[in-house]
């Protein structure tokens, strides 16, 4: 009964026309939000990051690769009365794992997740999300050094998959693990970070343009020097036990804040 009353208070707050900030503040504080999620709201600035990107409650908006759904529980309640949440992963069926986890986040709360669209990116083969100049915002966190993998004609194909699904003026939004500049970054990014400038340069191959940046989710803690890379650091900690306490010193990982616009 909370999750539905909480449902029908962030539709009234919206609704009643209230500051879109009030509205992403209650999506936030929602008690429908895991409590291991809502843990790292003070890591990763969710208020902050979202209101530098420019989100409004009417938007459309697609969230690529929301595998566990930490942003899809702030997004869903916040999008769900005047706008539209598109999460867009891996067709879901049994052998794609986060596929199957976000379809388990979606079913576990009809109240909130009732809206959600969901539709395909699987690089490099298929783009299925939205119709071209359909959407006002992509987002994606904390992906980029999983396309590594893909050859540089196949990564520029997927960000133009993007570029032509935002309407003109529209924002790509990217969160990512940074690197910092004197450090050397392999081919496939393996440690999870990427110099910045090489994920700028990669995105506006795609024909956008960097509009901003933010500091917001920088970490000065964090050398990006770990032995099993990002996933050292909370709140992975891949190496259990070991240098546990300095890791949790240093808390998550720095990151590049970037918003992009298709001009």
């Amino acid at each position: 009964m909370k999750r539905v009353i909480l449902a029908a208070l962030l539709a009234a707050t919206v609704a009643a026309g209230a500051h879109a900030d009030d509205a992403l503040k209650a999506a936030i504080a929602g008690t429908h939000r895991a409590s291991a999620n809502s843990a790292r709201d003070a890591a990763r600035h969710p208020v902050e990051t979202l209101e530098f990107f420019g989100i409004k409650p009417s938007m459309t908006v697609v969230e690529l690769s929301p595998e566990g759904g930490w942003y899809t529980e702030i997004l869903a309640p916040y999008l769900r009365a005047q706008g539209k949440l598109i999460g867009a992963g891996e067709t879901i069926k049994p052998e794609n794992r986060y596929a199957m986890l976000f379809k388990k986040k979606l079913d576990s709360n009809a109240a909130v997740f009732d809206k959600v669209q969901i539709g395909v990116f699987e690089p490099p083969a298929r783009y299925d999300f939205a119709p071209a100049g359909s959407v006002d915002m992509v987002l994606t966190f904390r992906n980029v050094h999983n396309w590594m993998g893909l050859d540089a004609a196949q990564r520029k194909a997927m960000f133009r998959s993007v570029y032509d699904s935002l309407k003109a003026g529209g924002v790509f939004g990217v969160v990512e693990h940074r690197l910092p500049v004197a450090m050397t970054q392999d081919a496939s990014a393996s440690t999870g970070y990427m110099h910045e400038a090489a994920v700028i340069a990669m995105i506006e191959e795609a024909g956008f343009k960097l509009a901003a940046k933010s500091e917001v989710n920088a970490n000065p803690k964090d050398s990006a020097n770990h032995n099993r890379g990002v996933w050292s650091l909370p709140p992975t900690l891949a190496n259990k036990d070991q240098d546990r306490a300095r890791y949790m010193a240093i808390g998550e990982s720095d990151r590049m804040t970037l918003k992009f616009v298709k001009p």
